[in-house]
């Protein structure tokens, strides 16, 4: 897998964070304190410029709040969500809708993209509405592009995905029940025509049975499949 230089951490479940060369820090879906994969010396995250969700559920939209506020970090998401977070005093939140473009710290393009999944945010009142969820291609200037599709099943117009943005990487879910398992997962690849797949939302919970070996199965050699641990740095 070729990283152009950024660092990418896998902090569990679906969560991931990206340093560039310059120290541009970013963190996807940032489910850290309570997720079970999450080692407890990421829990805390001192420095954060942006966030990108991927949609409303809490083991996505984890310590949204918490990081934003401790860190001043960019939080970018559906507009739905957007509303919620102000609503929450979270003050730097870039609201955004499928097809659109938002430019973030470092230069970093980011297009929202669709998911077939839900969204609710689970609060004290009972579930709110989060809008709809998606996925999220990271353009970085001399870097990869990243595509994170968060929680979905397998949908035909991921052949769209590389037709626009062309990825070089992709967090794919393979867990299964919640979203696609392995086999989905190895034509998602295929369709998205990436060099590497790093498996995601899987193991967390017995649940989530899908597992790397049936991906790579999956994959009949078509993309590289990397196999992270939780809190493991590649470069």
């Amino acid at each position: 897998m070729d990283l152009k230089g950024v660092e990418l951490t896998w902090l569990g479940h679906a969560a991931a964070r990206l340093r560039l060369g310059d120290g541009t820090t970013i963190l996807i879906d940032p489910w850290l304190s309570g997720n079970p994969a999450c080692p407890e010396d990421e829990h805390a995250q001192p420095k954060v410029d942006a966030i990108y969700l991927t949609h409303g559920h809490f083991d996505h939209f984890g310590q949204t709040i918490e990081v934003a506020k401790s860190t001043g970090a960019q939080v970018f998401c559906i507009h739905e969500i957007s509303l919620y977070l102000e609503s929450q005093g979270v003050e730097n939140v870039v609201g955004s809708n499928k097809g659109g473009m938002v430019e973030g710290p470092a230069g970093i393009r980011a297009f929202l993209t669709n998911a077939v999944h839900s969204s609710g945010i689970s609060g004290d009142s009972g579930v709110v509405d989060g809008g709809e969820a998606g996925g999220w291609i990271l353009d970085i200037p001399d870097g990869p592009t990243f595509y994170h599709a968060g929680d979905t099943a397998l949908f035909g117009d991921m052949s769209l995905i590389k037709d626009l943005w062309s990825p070089d990487i992709a967090f794919l879910p393979i867990g299964g029940h919640f979203t696609m398992g392995p086999r989905m997962a190895g034509t998602a690849g295929k369709m998205l025509g990436v060099a590497s797949v790093v498996p995601i939302h899987y193991g967390t919970f017995p649940i989530l049975k899908g597992r790397p070996e049936d991906l790579e199965e999956a994959s009949s050699a078509a993309f590289e499949v990397v196999r992270m641990e939780p809190g493991q740095t590649l470069t």
